[in-house]
């Protein structure tokens, strides 16, 4: 059950279709809540969601789930997933839970559950979790006099929004700046252009309109065409695109040109470390970061540490091993002197700290690597183990022989979709495309 329940970003896939069905719901509430109710005091959840037109049937369900086996309930309504793993802290909750698909679809959802600490369950917890539903779920119920309370919470936004402001240095102000910022119709959709706009900024928004069916919809972080276009329109100084739960971040600048994680990654790296912030000698990002990145830190003597992709093992190792910077090239940006997790509005404020400090334009700030030629292709599978094919390992094996010691092959089934991505990287961009483009035909062969 635990392999297909939960994926690397908890529980993940079609509204009303399994795992994301009211039953399953309920039942992982059920589970959850009686796993983290132990001793004599009340036992409470915090529930933060997206702008998802499930997300009231999924809320109901872990409401029902949570407040049967004992746990009161506090609902924060739409509030981006760093939110949920503060407050979760913050409230002294015993669970989190962001209902939520990150930078997918409408149609999907998604169910992510923060420990009492803010941080992602472990793999081990989470299995337990399957299990319990699994079992029988009647021995799980609370007496009829303690089951739980569940009651809305109208100052979660507030208390997201002070806690974004306090990770910025005393004094920090925006005045000069004209931002346009895209919510993606997401979780952020209030609480982010409000930061902005206390701080100073002159804010125009763009993606502020949730209607339940259009988050992440042309745009977003995944889609910043039109972020693009309207930082150019309205000559802007910065251009800040986020996705459906705001947990990952990109930039455009002043020209209209894009910035991912690893340019961001860097900007924060170089500051924290010139003011002694830095710790660890280094930053934790994935295999999917760019060799640039990588190139760049050792000039400046630090180190980059990778892991698989998923922000989880990014924090896992950054907490194991005391880095305080990690994320991913996506924009999921981890600073655990603030979140527990990803947060695309603070990571975009430490960006901004940086622009008005140095007085330099975005172009400027955000250009800190040349990043070296890259490839990333997505292959739909319906069935079945691509990757496990004869063909397919034997592509695989003469393009990491062609790359050499140039460059870099990843070949990996995505966490949260049913999809293969090639990715390729190297000086020599014929090639690196020329590698990708006969992976990716071997894939669609089989």
């Amino acid at each position: 059950m635990s392999k297909k329940l939960f994926g690397t970003d908890g529980v993940r896939g079609q509204a009303n279709q399994y795992p994301m069905t009211s039953e399953i719901a309920l039942k992982l509430g059920m589970a959850a809540g009686k796993m983290f109710t132990n001793g004599g005091h009340r036992h409470r959840v915090v529930i933060g969601k997206d702008t998802r037109l499930s997300g009231y049937m999924i809320e109901s369900a872990l409401i029902s789930g949570f407040t049967s086996v004992g746990m009161d309930v506090f609902q924060l309504g739409p509030v981006p997933t760093p939110g949920v793993a503060m407050l979760t802290r913050s409230m002294r909750a015993d669970l989190g839970v962001m209902i939520s698909a990150s930078h997918n679809g409408f149609a999907d959802n998604g169910i992510k559950i923060f420990g009492p600490d803010g941080y992602k369950l472990s793999d081990a917890q989470e299995a337990e979790i399957a299990e319990m539903i699994e079992g029988d779920n009647s021995s799980l119920l609370a007496d009829p006099r303690d089951i739980g309370r569940a009651k809305r919470i109208e100052s979660s936004r507030d208390r997201y929004i002070e806690a974004a402001k306090r990770s910025l240095p005393r004094n920090m102000r925006f005045e000069n700046l004209r931002i346009v910022i895209d919510c993606a119709h997401g979780a952020a959709y209030k609480v982010a252009p409000l930061a902005l706009w206390e701080l100073g900024a002159e804010v125009i928004t763009i993606g502020v309109e949730p209607n339940g069916t259009n988050i992440n919809q042309g745009c977003g972080s995944t889609s910043p065409e039109a972020l693009c276009e309207k930082v150019k329109e309205m000559r802007a100084d910065i251009g800040i695109a986020l996705d459906g739960d705001a947990d990952r971040v990109v930039i455009v600048d002043e020209k209209g040109q894009l910035i991912d994680g690893d340019q961001l990654m860097a900007v924060i790296a170089k500051s924290w470390n010139d003011q002694g912030k830095l710790q660890a000698g280094g930053v934790v990002a994935t295999v999917m970061s760019n060799l640039g990145f990588e190139r760049f830190l050792e000039g400046e003597n630090l180190k980059l540490i990778r892991t698989p992709v998923g922000d989880r093992y990014v924090v896992e190792h950054m907490r194991q091993h005391g880095f305080n910077v990690g994320g991913e090239q996506s924009g999921h940006i981890v600073l655990t002197d603030f979140s527990t997790t990803g947060d695309g509005l603070v990571s975009a404020l430490q960006v901004l700290a940086v622009v008005v400090s140095s007085g330099k334009p975005v172009s400027e700030v955000c250009s800190q690597f040349e990043p070296i030629p890259q490839l990333l292709q997505n292959v739909r599978f319906t069935s079945g183990a691509p990757l496990e094919e004869l063909s397919v390992i034997e592509a695989i094996k003469d393009g990491e022989e062609r790359l050499g010691q140039k460059g870099r092959l990843v070949i990996r089934p995505s966490g949260t979709e049913p999809l293969i991505r090639v990715m390729a990287e190297g000086d020599d961009k014929g090639l690196v495309e020329d590698v990708v483009s006969d992976i990716v035909g071997v894939l669609k062969a089989v």
